[in-house]
């Protein structure tokens, strides 16, 4: 049998080592990228001229009456924006952002919102925004998300969870608690651009910083998923999955989802919403993000939204229009 030369030999060791080295340094800045995304601040707002908190709305929708503070949650202090509503009967509306955002990215949704809620929480989770810590994918977070709902809720109040693409399935996640669902009262969901599993959220982070996303993401995500206790694969009918999550739903769910969302698929959207028995609403030409900066996806979710809120908070459901293309479908 032939052997290799001494010299052949050791070049084939400093390459594996080598290849090793790689490897390990991509699959590490994978994860590092997952769990330390960009953070959206005050100051990152008012350098692309928006609003940087809800006092500078502007006219008509604002500005908004506000009030600042943090909770502890897991050895953290996560700030807080409470915001009074237009509606003094209404339900508390907490907002939970998504992946790479913060509770600025709350603010395009606050004035619409707030005309059917008594108070509206938008919140850092870790990692984002002001908050300390790192971001665990929607995991850990909530736990985040119950702790910041046990402080603001009030004796015989609703509450309502809005959340969107990552924050979508946290508010998922919190309200299936049955225990805590009962407790703080909560009333209704609404899930905005969710995605059932996690693959295809990392993969998408990693293409628009154009990085290694063919093999990198798996080992990735295996080792994240051991971490955060949700397990190695974070395959569905597991304890990640929010379709599984969202059939524990004792509330109604409204899913909102953009026709062209290249993050969060059809398929997805329409198992969660499935699932929960719920409404999934799509919106023409809407994707990701935009949903509520892009003025024509706006007035299609105002359409879907408000007569949802509406059914809980009792006031008048606003006429529809019939220029409304939004496909809404009770599942």
């Amino acid at each position: 049998m032939p052997t290799l030369s001494p010299d052949l030999l050791g070049l084939s060791l400093l390459l594996g080592v080598g290849l090793g080295i790689f490897v390990t340094t991509v699959i590490g800045r994978t994860i590092y990228i997952m769990t330390h995304p960009p953070r959206r601040t005050y100051a990152s707002a008012v350098a692309r001229g928006k609003p940087g908190d809800p006092s500078e709305i502007p006219p008509p929708r604002g500005p908004r009456t506000f009030s600042s503070w943090s909770f502890p949650s897991r050895g953290r202090s996560l700030p807080v924006w409470d915001v009074v509503g237009d509606n003094a009967a209404g339900p508390i509306i907490i907002l939970s952002h998504g992946w790479g955002d913060s509770r600025v990215g709350g603010l395009s949704r606050l004035p619409e919102l707030a005309r059917h809620a008594s108070r509206l929480i938008l919140w850092d989770m870790p990692g984002h925004g002001d908050a300390p810590g790192t971001c665990s994918l929607g995991t850990r977070e909530v736990d985040d998300l119950l702790e910041l709902i046990r402080c603001v809720r009030e004796p015989n109040r609703d509450i309502v969870l809005y959340g969107w693409s990552m924050g979508s399935g946290v508010s998922i996640a919190a309200a299936a608690s049955d225990v805590r669902q009962r407790q703080a009262r909560i009333a209704a969901v609404i899930a905005e651009a969710p995605s059932r599993g996690i693959v295809a959220p990392a993969r998408a982070v990693l293409r628009e910083k154009n990085l290694p996303r063919s093999w990198n993401v798996m080992p990735a995500l295996w080792l994240l998923g051991i971490d955060f206790g949700v397990g190695p694969t974070w395959r569905r009918k597991g304890p990640f999955d929010r379709a599984e999550l969202a059939g524990r739903l004792e509330c109604p769910l409204l899913v909102l989802r953009g026709e062209h969302d290249a993050i969060a698929s059809h398929e997805d959207a329409a198992a969660i919403a499935t699932a929960a028995r719920g409404t999934l609403a799509t919106i023409p030409g809407g994707g990701h993000h935009g949903l509520w900066t892009n003025e024509a996806h706006a007035a299609e979710v105002r359409r879907v939204v408000h007569p949802f809120l509406a059914a809980l908070t009792g006031l008048p459901r606003p006429a529809p229009s019939p220029r409304s293309r939004a496909g809404s479908e009770k599942l």
